[in-house]
């Protein structure tokens, strides 16, 4: 029997079984409210992190969701964090595009300048005490 290690460690809440349309079976994480903001803080792999109130769309569902109802699973040794249409349309995070933020038809990409591209100097700051992360 070949089991790959963990890529990462493993959130620390209890876990139901999840099937997948393809019959494999993950778990999925039962997250209590109180801690969907430090989870998500945890395994938002962007930045800006969204609140929890923020509308998202989802490009492989073609809908949008608050992100405060986003699942996460534990598969390939790794917590994944997925939509909550993730049994239907299989949308994880970098599916995930601000609902405000998506362009129309019209967009084109030549009208961007050089400096659209540069770097992010802004400075985050990180809002969890050490003390309240439950992991």
């Amino acid at each position: 029997m070949n089991v790959e290690p963990p890529v990462e460690d493993r959130l620390p809440y209890p876990t139901k079984p999840l099937t997948l349309p393809n019959g494999d079976i993950v778990e999925e994480f039962i997250i209590p409210e109180e801690d969907k903001e430090i989870v998500l803080e945890r395994l938002y792999p962007f930045s800006p992190i969204p609140k929890l109130d923020d509308v998202v769309y989802d490009l492989h569902a073609d809908k949008t969701f608050v992100v405060k109802d986003f699942r996460v699973t534990w598969e390939h040794g790794m917590n994944s964090l997925v939509s909550p249409y993730y049994l239907e349309s299989g949308g994880t995070v970098i599916d995930w595009i601000d609902e405000n933020s998506w362009v129309d038809d019209d967009y084109d990409d030549e009208d961007l300048d050089d400096e659209d591209f540069g770097d992010d100097d802004s400075e985050t700051t990180d809002s969890t005490e050490d003390d309240d992360i439950p992991f």
